[in-house]
């Protein structure tokens, strides 16, 4: 039975009119304002079953929980279709499409004009952060799409409540998601940061659509940090308990593929286990930072729930993530086991079926798939898209922070960058004040391989994991970091560290084991923190001592190990630090790029030519 529209749930001015010039535009058949209530959700649920766009998994084994596939030209974000709209092109930055707002929202209406005809207009209210909290802020998302209705249920707080607590004011983020035709040739996905307002297009893919997500709770949330005062970060948020100690939160940026999901929900070795550490999972992803009455940094985690990515994730590799999808998520193509009715993806902890027997999959298109199947260029075909994905409640997660329940900002002890770098940089290093941290975060990033690029040994800077979302200039951006730290006491700034797990040997082997194992080196950070243990003085900053890493019950492997992947070679950062001014002047068009990181990178050269 197919919904029927309600009646609008507030009384706020703005909210209506914004609601009432998208329904002139896209002209909706009906319209459902989504109040949070279980009788929406269930209906809703029911109508996409029906209509084939969504599908029931096992009840008993993996219990509210539904199947979603894109269309195969939809599968990811996609960067360069995506826009800063600021009125002047120098605001958008260096490392983002820009076009002029009044340019693009034309070319957006005629794309969007009339394309709801025929379908119900999910009109969504959404808080990131728990509702009324002190560092949340409120969205209203307009969309067609079921699935978008049913994940953004997971990733924010929806309903009436949002709301009620918005009252009459004009503080919203505006958000229209039109999936037309979902042709890639017109897929654009825009922020317009001083009009507080997002427009995605032809596509129905979550990090597309789900626009609490890096839509506003990263590209706008900057720009409106830089301009209240605090921080919208691409930052996990994890505490860590030791014996004896109160619970210590720290912020981590990683940009892909360096481990952020697994640090945020690590579980501790077995030795540090029966000394009774304790890790608890705040966030996964994004961090809302300001500053606190007694001087200190907060931060909230202003999701509420985990878009994770499922290939890789298994009970190995990341346990509580993998628990986390066991309920009421919504898995995007994945494959699907027909005889059980329960998802598959490559590296799960179940092995597929053997091809030679009957036994088959559904691939993430919908075909039959068994192991070994080739394309006609003999390439090996995936049962699940590479970038398929898992949205999972976060309350799901075996080591949930309490505080992330009743939303308590937590203060922050440390900021972490980290990237992929299998030589130069040291598995762990601390900065020497604020600013020697805020310049670690801004040259921090990945070196590429020849089966990514074609080119060995390049690296492609990720100033602190957010080259993706910046809302505004990136020179702005570290001048706000800098301004930041000026308006933390300084015995109060968090300290900064840089973290490298992925240091290789001669074959090309990774040296440190990571995963849970990371705990050791967060360990010697909170040594740090509380001024328990000396650290080496060196040219990029304090680098530990081996024996203050705790190795116990890390068997093949020595601390004569460990101290290879500690050295600082000058030769190999001379290299880097030339390869650092090279990136900055990439970014100081028109001179924007603080002098502070501009002479920091200098003294960095001049320090390891000696």
């Amino acid at each position: 039975m197919a919904i029927t529209e309600n009646k609008a749930i507030t009384t706020n001015k703005k909210v209506l009119e914004f609601v009432e010039k998208q329904i002139e535009l896209l002209k909706p058949s009906k319209v459902l304002w989504i109040d949070g209530s279980e009788e929406i959700y269930t209906q809703l649920t029911n109508e996409a079953v029906a209509k084939g766009d969504m599908i029931r998994l096992n009840e008993k084994t993996y219990p509210g929980c539904l199947l979603h596939r894109t269309k195969p030209n939809d599968v990811a974000r996609v960067e360069a279709r995506t826009f800063i709209c600021s009125k002047k092109e120098e605001d958008a930055g260096r490392m983002y499409n820009w076009c002029d707002p009044q340019e693009m929202y034309a070319k957006l209406n005629n794309i969007m004009a009339g394309s709801f005809a025929g379908e119900t207009m999910y009109i969504i209210p959404y808080s990131m952060g728990p509702v009324g909290g002190p560092i949340s802020k409120i969205g209203i998302e307009i969309t067609s799409s079921i699935y978008v209705v049913l994940n953004m249920r997971i990733m924010a707080r929806v309903g009436k409540n949002v709301l009620d607590a918005l009252g009459d004011s004009n503080d919203f983020v505006r958000g229209t998601h039109a999936k037309c035709s979902v042709n890639p040739d017109d897929r654009y996905i825009c922020q317009f940061p001083e009009d507080n307002t997002i427009i995605s297009v032809n596509s129905n893919y979550g990090g597309n659509v789900l626009q609490g997500k890096k839509c506003f709770a990263l590209r706008i949330a900057s720009y409106q940090g830089k301009n209240e005062g605090w921080m919208a970060e691409h930052m996990l948020i994890l505490g860590i308990k030791r014996p004896n100690k109160e619970t210590v939160y720290m912020c981590a940026a990683f940009p892909s593929a360096c481990g952020k999901t697994n640090l945020a929900m690590l579980i501790p070795p077995k030795s540090f286990q029966d000394k009774g550490y304790e890790v608890f999972t705040v966030g996964d992803d994004i961090s809302w930072i300001k500053p606190g009455p007694d001087g200190r940094l907060y931060a909230i985690n202003p999701e509420n729930g985990f878009f994770g990515v499922a290939p890789g994730t298994n009970k190995k590799s990341n346990y509580n993530a993998l628990m986390s999808t066991k309920k009421n998520a919504i898995f995007t193509n994945v494959a699907i086991n027909p005889d059980t009715m329960e998802p598959w993806w490559e590296a799960m902890e179940k092995d597929a079926p053997d091809k030679k027997k009957p036994d088959f999959l559904v691939d993430w298109t919908g075909k039959q798939w068994w192991p070994g199947m080739v394309d006609a260029d003999g390439k090996e075909i995936k049962a699940a898209h590479p970038n398929s994905r898992f949205t999972a409640p976060a309350e799901n997660c075996p080591c949930i922070s309490p505080v992330f329940k009743d939303g308590t900002p937590v203060p922050i002890s440390a900021f972490i960058f980290g990237g992929r770098r299998p030589t130069t940089v040291p598995l762990v290093y601390q900065a020497k004040s604020w600013n020697d941290g805020v310049f670690i975060g801004s040259i921090m990033g990945s070196e590429t391989t020849a089966a990514a690029t074609g080119a060995v040994g390049v690296v492609r800077r990720d100033p602190m994991a957010m080259r993706p979302f910046f809302g505004y200039h990136v020179a702005d951006y570290f001048q706000h970091w800098i301004e930041m730290g000026e308006k933390t006491p300084v015995d109060k700034q968090p300290k900064i560290f840089n973290v490298n797990w992925f240091r290789t040997d001669k074959d090309g082997n990774f040296i440190w084991p990571g995963f849970g194992d990371n705990m050791r080196v967060l360990d010697w950070m909170l040594k740090r923190i509380d001024g328990e243990v000396d650290a080496q003085d060196t040219a990029i900053g304090y680098v530990p001592y081996s024996k203050d890493i705790d190795l116990t019950g890390l068997d093949n492997f020595s601390e004569e190990t460990l101290k290879e992947i500690l050295v600082v070679d000058n030769d190999a950062w001379k290299k880097e630090a030339e390869g650092v001014k090279e990136f900055y002047a990439t970014l100081n068009v028109g001179g924007k790029m603080p002098k502070i990181l501009l002479d920091k990178a200098d003294a960095l050269l001049e320090k390891v030519s000696k």
